[in-house]
């Protein structure tokens, strides 16, 4: 009776755990310090290691196109962020603009921060990219 009293009776103990919190910052945002507007920029449009990606930036941007012709403007807008990442990498600032304009102009309700300052993004992009894809 004993083990049986115990085990009804025995008051459940809460553990908590206290966890501090620490804030894991990635490499992009370690790389962008205090920039915190380039950061935002970038981490929205740009690939961590676009050598991954099995398409270039003109597959993408032909994929596009055709999307946009056959009126699928979901599609369309995705192969070109696709394209638009690409020239990121690719440090091509004329095609950045150029593809998200693009993005912007199919989608309604979303805007491109990259299209306010795309030299200053590009330029920190491909700083990024030397000192991690090397």
């Amino acid at each position: 009776m004993g083990l049986l009293n115990r085990l009804l009776n025995r008051k459940k103990e809460k553990k908590t755990i206290d966890v501090k919190h620490k804030e894991i910052k990635s490499e992009l945002e370690e790389f962008c310090g205090n920039d915190k507007e380039t950061y935002e920029v970038l981490f929205d449009t740009m690939f961590l290691d676009p050598r991954k990606t099995e398409v270039s930036m003109e597959e993408a941007a032909d994929k596009a196109k055709k999307f946009e012709k056959a009126k699928d403007l979901l599609r369309a807008r995705i192969w070109y962020e696709i394209a638009g990442a690409m020239a990121i990498y690719e440090g091509n600032v004329k095609k950045v603009k150029e593809y998200f304009g693009k993005c912007e102009k199919l989608s309604s309700n979303k805007k491109y921060k990259i299209l306010k300052d795309p030299e200053k993004a590009v330029a920190k992009a491909q700083e990024f990219y030397k000192k991690y894809l090397t």
